[in-house]
């Protein structure tokens, strides 16, 4: 946690990196006015500060409106904690002159209470969210096989529900229905506000019984594996939660069931992401990745399900 003992600094505008520099000792009337100048730095401004010792939330910059990612809590009148909660950055601040032991101290309690009020809040949304999962998956129908969607890609249902014009992908966490992936006849995908995003996995196919198992990243992609391969496909959602869901798999599955990173080749993407995250979910567990080979002037391709659609498309 970083000290800013004066009260205007500017900061490392580079997100991630908690960095705090150039303080320029600068005395303030208030920790009100302290807090507003210090969160102009990040192009926040405009909040109504208010200085009563508890934790309030407010929108960052760099993400969608509503995302409430930052937080600030002031312990008394001379001292200020805010953060990031999707950095992790983390810095206190006084109205001026040399930074005392009690003032740290504050800073110290206010951000743990800050924490501790972040992660009763996030477990009390997971839990609403949740139990809206299992009431919209206990309520929905058998997905129509002529959904835009898995007609677009040519896929069967696989066990998938439909709300109105969505589709229900089922979202495990240690064996519970705690999150449900909506597809939308456009293809675009959401999953429902605020539940558990880390470690949760949906599958197609079976694991009883299974000797090898694959993971991927999307629905359509593990239905598309499954459907060449056979065997059961764990839907990981995406490249980040690729390891989480690798690791989990790992612990639940005997030794000598064999694990596969079927993963996306983004190389159309700065990075590949794809790639470079199954890579790093296999070496997390030992496993082998498997990569689609593409068609020699193929354009558009990144996944096992394109690779399947254009060799139908193709003839192939």
């Amino acid at each position: 946690m970083t000290v800013i003992k004066a009260e205007k600094n500017r900061h490392d505008k580079r997100r991630g990196h908690g960095l705090s520099h150039e303080s320029e000792y600068h005395h303030y009337n208030s920790i009100e006015q302290a807090l507003g100048d210090a969160l102009a730095a990040y192009d926040i401004t405009g909040l109504e500060i208010c200085a009563d010792g508890t934790v309030h939330r407010f929108d960052t910059t760099d993400k969608a409106k509503g995302n409430r990612n930052g937080w600030y809590v002031c312990p008394s009148l001379k001292v200020a904690v805010y953060g990031f909660w999707h950095t992790g950055e983390q810095h206190t601040i006084t109205t001026g002159g040399k930074a005392d032991p009690d003032a740290a101290a504050e800073a110290r309690l206010a951000a743990q209470r800050a924490r501790e009020q972040r992660d009763a809040e996030r477990r009390q949304q997971q839990a609403k969210t949740a139990e809206q999962a299992r009431r919209w998956w206990a309520t929905a129908g058998a997905a129509h096989p002529d959904h835009p969607y898995l007609a677009k890609k040519r896929l069967a249902p696989h066990g998938l529900r439909q709300r109105d014009a969505m589709l229900l992908v089922p979202l495990f966490y240690g064996g519970e229905l705690v999150n449900i992936e909506r597809i939308y006849p456009d293809g675009a995908k959401k999953a429902l506000f605020g539940g558990r995003a880390k470690g949760v996995a949906g599958l197609v196919g079976k694991l009883a019984g299974a000797e090898r198992v694959l993971i991927a990243e999307g629905w359509a992609t593990a239905a598309a594996l499954h459907e060449a391969m056979g065997l059961p496909v764990v839907v990981a959602r995406n490249a980040d939660n690729l390891e989480a869901v690798a690791c989990r798999l790992r612990q639940r599955l005997p030794d000598n069931v064999t694990i596969t990173l079927a993963a996306d080749d983004d190389h159309f993407t700065d990075g590949n992401p794809g790639a470079t995250k199954a890579r790093l979910a296999a070496l997390a567990i030992g496993a082998k990745v498997l990569i689609p080979t593409f068609c020699a002037d193929c354009q558009r391709c990144t996944d096992f399900a394109d690779v399947a659609l254009c060799r139908q498309e193709r003839g192939l």
